[in-house]
């Protein structure tokens, strides 16, 4: 089998010649070049061909979000970011991943050349799905948002807003799972959803200064109120909570009221937050009154949650292969015989209205 061809682009000479050595210790990635800048990147790629870009957020000359747009319009091909964990960073970063990039690697802000080592394993593992992705799935995703985001926002703001102060409890909940390529991917189901539609409960594999901003992005294009999950907080209809990227979220009760509430636990299938802890903890507080959603992602988690939640009597729905970025996570959940309905992407908000609505 022919090796994974990586083009690193950096503007510093340190983080090139550490991503390069931690991707060539992999003997099933090559990295074939480097770049400083966009217009060196721009005819490495076209001179070496590489199948995975890893690209840095800021660079000289052509910062990376206006040089991945361009190179997901003109030549459309894997991208990894490699960003800071600041909120600036996490702003450029999720913007990245809205314009087609499928995943992206922390820098570290200390001690460099250590962290860096330490997280090798994640560098070259989101490096390697990167290379398995579908990147036609994520063009159509990117331009299907910008259409649909423009529409929905302003429309039902207010009509959100009213029916949580209206409600103070739902029977229903709706539980959704995702990790690599999900961010937007749940984006696409929430700017679909309706305002009345049962509170959602979200675990996405994802940082914590990522996923505050995650949220704040996802409330600003959704009509529904979306925000990142706090302890003992009531889960009300209209409304998205989504897990903080340090603690695992989970459903529980306070009376007749769904609540949600952190753990800081060990990690589940090597992530913290887990979909299978989420899922778990909604088959056995909601059983039939839940529905569970498992998008795209690489590995197993939410797979055997959802298995719980299917036999528990919940309705259970998988991202199809031909809409996934990485068929993983919902493959697996099929594997696990959890899944009742497979569907592409663009059809599951519709079916998670129609469902919520009887």
């Amino acid at each position: 089998m022919s090796k994974l061809r990586v083009l690193v682009v950096d503007d510093s000479a340190l983080m090139r010649k550490l991503l390069t050595q931690i991707l060539d210790s992999d003997r099933d990635i090559e990295v074939v070049g480097s770049a400083m800048d966009a217009y060196a990147a721009r005819e490495k790629i076209k001179q070496l061909k590489p199948d995975v870009i890893t690209l840095d957020v800021e660079m000289p000359k052509m910062d990376g979000l206006s040089f991945l747009s361009n190179l997901m319009r003109l030549h459309p091909m894997p991208v990894v970011m490699v960003s800071t964990l600041t909120e600036r960073g996490a702003e450029v970063t999720l913007k990245a991943l809205d314009l087609g990039a499928v995943d992206f690697v922390s820098k570290p802000k200390v001690d460099l050349t250590h962290s860096l080592e330490e997280c090798a394993a994640e560098i070259i593992g989101k490096v390697k799905a990167a290379g398995m992705a579908s990147v036609q799935a994520l063009v159509i995703n990117a331009k299907s948002s910008s259409k649909q985001g423009a529409t929905s926002k302003a429309m039902t703001r207010t009509e959100a807003l009213s029916i949580g102060r209206k409600y103070q409890t739902t029977d229903k909940i709706i539980a959704i799972g995702a990790s690599t390529g999900g961010t937007e991917a749940i984006k696409e189901v929430l700017v679909r959803m309706k305002p009345s539609c049962p509170g959602i409960l979200i675990t996405q594999h994802i940082p914590p200064v990522f996923s505050r901003s995650f949220a704040e992005r996802m409330n600003q294009c959704s009509p529904l109120i979306v925000c990142e999950a706090e302890d003992g907080q009531q889960i009300l209809p209209g409304h998205v909570y989504i897990a903080p990227g340090d603690r695992h979220l989970l459903l529980t009760r306070d009376g007749a009221r769904y609540v949600c509430a952190l753990s800081d636990g060990e990690p589940v299938n090597r992530h913290k937050p887990a979909v299978d802890v989420l899922f778990d903890s909604v088959a056995e507080k909601a059983a039939d009154n839940a529905v569970g959603v498992i998008l795209t992602g690489m590995g197993r988690d939410g797979a055997k949650g959802m298995k719980h939640m299917r036999d528990a009597g919940a309705h259970t729905i998988s991202q199809d292969e031909k809409s996934c970025v990485i068929w993983g996570m919902p493959r697996a959940a099929v594997e696990e015989q959890a899944v009742v309905e497979e569907m592409p992407l663009l059809k599951i908000a519709d079916s998670l209205n129609g469902i919520a609505h009887g």
